[in-house]
């Protein structure tokens, strides 16, 4: 079965914000997701719907 990406509507990007520090996001196109830096998270996006939750968050490695 194959991974079926769908876009990220960019409206919805422009006004997300991280729901841990309330600052900006970035998105990676690449790995589907949302990256906090100031949290050191990045939220998973899921057939094209962000998953804002830290639960699911995946925690940032300190290396680059």
């Amino acid at each position: 079965m194959s991974q079926n990406r769908k876009p990220v509507d960019p409206k919805l990007l422009e006004i997300l914000v991280c729901p841990v520090t309330k600052g900006p996001l970035s998105y990676d196109e690449a790995a589907q997701e949302l990256i906090s830096e100031q949290a050191r998270l990045a939220f998973p996006i899921r057939d094209g719907i962000p998953i804002m939750l830290a639960d699911e968050a995946r925690q940032l490695d300190d290396a680059p």
